[in-house]
């Protein structure tokens, strides 16, 4: 498993949307929701615009986006 930083919600939003085919469905306060149409269906997570998000955090948005954190890892 590859080691993950500790990264701002900013970059996390544009690796999973430039990089990963998510996009921006809807913002509330300081969470942002991201969303895409996968081969089981819609998946989607929300990632908080924090300047930084710890590894446990991290770890839980790539699970909802069923993201690898391997492939997440490599865009860092």
């Amino acid at each position: 498993m590859s080691k993950l930083n500790t990264i701002s919600g900013d970059k996390v939003i544009r690796i999973l949307c430039n990089k990963l085919g998510f996009s921006i469905t809807g913002r509330t306060g300081s969470h942002v929701r991201l969303s895409k149409m996968g081969s089981e269906g819609k998946v989607g997570t929300v990632v908080p615009m924090h300047k930084e998000l710890k590894i446990g955090t991290l770890k839980g948005i790539l699970k909802l986006a069923k993201v690898d954190v391997d492939d997440f890892s490599k865009y860092l």
